[in-house]
């Protein structure tokens, strides 16, 4: 596929709206080969390979939805009460072996499979017994409070289709199906490092001018809770040799490669000048805030992302673009919708248009109303504001000055991070 959209080494191409930079990449990409049995107690955040298909129905037999008692519809009256004789008890996997015959009824349990005979169920709230006997209201409609056998799935349905994420509640419902082993996509392989002669290791003191890496350890964090297979290349010097080395390692080893830092136009920024001269570099400037410099290529098969150096930058770009194509690439399908929800902000901001801006913000209630605050300070650089806030207030690239009692579109943490 040819990534050429008229940017070249040199980053002559102007930059790119938010929504075209996902699109670019998205339409670039697609799910890597490659698959594996586990268990389903092992499938927890993988993604399926192929359709699972119910083996039986579910549930396997009609059953009653609530306690009550098991009848005959024909029995009952319309309008009147009516008396009917209780012949035994049917219990959740031990049921009534006889017949429900005329005039007759059965105690029930929820889950209780429907005796012979019997098609509707009773509640127990509204019945009332009377030694062997129990009353009924009249209005009881035909085949009430039954579950019918094949109602949740049928056997040959596809129970969860290809691409689907697996989560606590497929596990279940794989589980209800009796099948003890999904296949499942192979995990992605994902290369990372950081570069900079300026970044230190952590456990070792500051030399005069060096800053910790904390970049690292960010994308870590999010590869893992992604369910990534890692390669940590650790920080690679601002020189060309050692950069390229560390390119050619890590693409012959992963899927996508993801660095930090070395993306601008300074003179010891190399990482786009590489990828383009090793492979392809799709674009490398967007209209965003923070992380305005951000390639995207690829070296040979190997998708790159060359992010930012600032932290709230990598954090930034990566949750807006990296983490929905390691999803589509491992296969996912579709990719999750992350609505914006539109909220009144309690703070001023100063705006440019021109760009989208993603802020720290912090979502919270007030006399029962849905309100966002501006989450400390903003610089692509304090790390403590993404600690501090529980979402990303976005300002399209129209948007002006926002004033309090504005509102604002917020992007959610919660199910994002």
């Amino acid at each position: 596929m040819n990534l050429d959209n008229g940017c070249s080494a040199s980053g002559a191409r102007k930059s790119l709206s938010v929504d075209d930079a996902r699109r670019i990449i998205l339409d670039a990409l697609s799910p890597v080969s490659g698959w594996e049995r586990v268990a389903i107690r092992s499938a927890l955040g993988r993604i399926l390979s192929d359709d699972v298909i119910a083996p039986c129905n579910v549930p396997a037999h009609d059953n009653s939805a609530m306690d009550g008692y098991a009848v005959r519809a024909e029995d009952l009256s319309a309008d009147t009460e009516s008396k009917l004789q209780v012949v035994g008890t049917a219990f959740a996997g031990r049921g009534f072996s006889g017949i429900v015959g005329k005039g007759q009824a059965v105690r029930i349990m929820t889950g209780g499979v429907m005796p012979m005979g019997a098609d509707t169920i009773v509640v127990q709230e509204v019945a009332r017994p009377e030694g062997d006997q129990v009353i009924v209201p009249g209005g009881v409609r035909r085949g009430q409070n039954v579950r019918r056998a094949g109602e949740d799935l049928a056997a040959g349905a596809v129970a969860l289709p290809r691409g689907k994420r697996m989560g606590p509640a497929e596990l279940g419902l794989v589980a209800s199906l009796g099948i003890a082993e999904v296949s499942v996509m192979r995990r992605l392989r994902v290369a990372f490092f950081s570069t900079g002669d300026e970044l230190a290791s952590i456990g070792r003191p500051l030399a005069p001018g060096e800053v910790y890496d904390s970049n690292r350890y960010t994308l870590h964090g999010a590869l893992t809770r992604l369910g990534c297979d890692l390669l940590d290349m650790g920080v690679i010097p601002d020189r060309p040799e050692a950069l390229e080395a560390a390119f050619r390692e890590a693409a012959s080893a992963s899927d996508v490669v993801l660095t930090t830092g070395g993306v601008s136009v300074g003179e010891a920024d190399f990482i786009r000048e590489l990828m383009g001269r090793l492979g392809e570099v799709s674009f490398w400037k967007i209209d965003i805030k923070p992380g305005r410099p951000m390639a995207f290529g690829r070296i040979g098969t190997t998708w790159m992302f060359g992010l930012p150096g600032n932290p709230v930058a990598v954090m930034v770009t990566y949750y807006q673009f990296v983490m929905d194509a390691l999803l589509k690439i491992a296969g996912l399908d579709p990719l999750p919708e992350r609505p914006l929800v539109p909220v009144a902000c309690t703070t001023s901001i100063r705006k440019l248009s021109g760009r989208r801006e993603y802020l720290r913000g912090r979502i919270f209630a007030e006399d029962g109303i849905w309100k966002v605050r501006s989450a400390s300070a903003q610089g692509s650089g304090i790390l403590r504001s993404m600690s501090e806030a529980n979402c990303f207030i976005v300002l399209n690239e129209g948007r002006g000055d926002v004033m309090p009692g504005d509102i604002v579109d917020v992007q959610l943490f919660d199910g994002l991070i």
